[in-house]
């Protein structure tokens, strides 16, 4: 099947955003929470947050156009501070359930916990085993379709204990971390391998685990 650009124009618009989210294959699914100054908490998944760099150690969230609004990205602007939180098989539906409208706190709502260190100002989520302490750093709007591309920097991590090996390497499937097809099918991962680091004279090979 050939597909053109008039085609995809011409398709119902559900039916488009299907199509075009799952063409990125699979993506990473968190829940961003955020904290008001007036102490009100909010609880948004994300499959757009992505690796940006490791020294220093940031990561960035692409956000939709705010014609609505938006509260997490408010929140963050206002306070500097965020949580990124992975998804875990235990709760990815009260996750999912977060993305619907609430006007209130959508940790009280769907059935998931604030938790504090003596850290941060904004909540983690307490089930997730990874989670990321973040501080504001730039944004960037993308100029072809007004989204905004935020960056943020790690200022604290918290993780399971038993999910980092000796090398550093985190164990994503002895988490039970999910992730997501298009917007709204969920997956577990079978692991084939990792591979050893790649030269040119040498094929790969697996690294012993």
């Amino acid at each position: 099947m050939v597909i053109s650009r008039s085609d995809i124009d011409s398709f119902e618009k559900r039916y488009r955003t299907n199509l075009i989210n799952c063409l990125s294959g699979f993506k990473s699914i968190n829940l961003i929470a955020t904290r008001s100054h007036e102490g009100i908490a909010n609880l948004g998944l994300y499959s757009q947050v992505i690796h940006v760099g490791a020294n220093p150690p940031l990561q960035g969230v692409l956000f939709r156009p705010a014609v609505v609004p938006r509260h997490t990205l408010e929140n963050i602007y206002a306070t500097r501070e965020f949580t990124i939180n992975q998804v875990h098989r235990s709760f990815y539906e009260k996750a999912h359930w977060t993305s619907a409208r609430w006007d209130e706190n959508e940790f009280n709502k769907v059935g998931l916990t604030e938790e504090y260190t003596e850290n941060n100002h904004a909540p983690y989520v307490k089930e997730s085993a990874v989670k990321a302490l973040m501080a504001f750093k730039e944004r960037h709007v993308i100029q072809a379709n007004q989204t905004t591309l935020l960056v943020g920097e790690i200022k604290e991590l918290i993780i399971q204990d038993d999910l980092i090996a000796a090398d550093g390497f985190l164990d994503l499937e002895k988490a039970e971390t999910v992730t997501v097809s298009g917007l709204d099918k969920y997956h577990t991962t079978q692991a084939l391998s990792r591979l050893e680091y790649a030269k040119p004279d040498k094929f790969p090979e697996p690294l012993s685990e």
